[in-house]
């Protein structure tokens, strides 16, 4: 996490629109620039967020789904 090479894209809003919880744009977007996002552990920790360690995302996912209304579990498909 500390050493993996993370990029954030730039994009143009112009063709972007709202999609339930997402902005999606319709066409080809070309990114206006990449931006290094450094150290993620040193990020987080600089941001006040809590950051965990878990062998599983699922009895997480399972707690957050009984708690909260509007959560989108949409990148979970990944998780082992």
């Amino acid at each position: 996490m500390r050493s993996t090479r993370v990029v954030a894209y730039r994009l143009p809003p112009e063709t972007f629109e709202p999609w339930d919880k997402f902005f999606i744009s319709r066409e080809t977007v070309v990114p206006l620039e990449f931006v290094e996002v450094g150290d993620l552990l040193a990020r987080h920790a600089d941001a006040g967020i809590e950051l965990r360690i878990m062998p599983s995302l699922f009895p997480l996912w399972d707690d957050v789904r009984e708690t909260a209304e509007d959560f989108s579990g949409i990148r979970l498909r990944n998780a082992v």
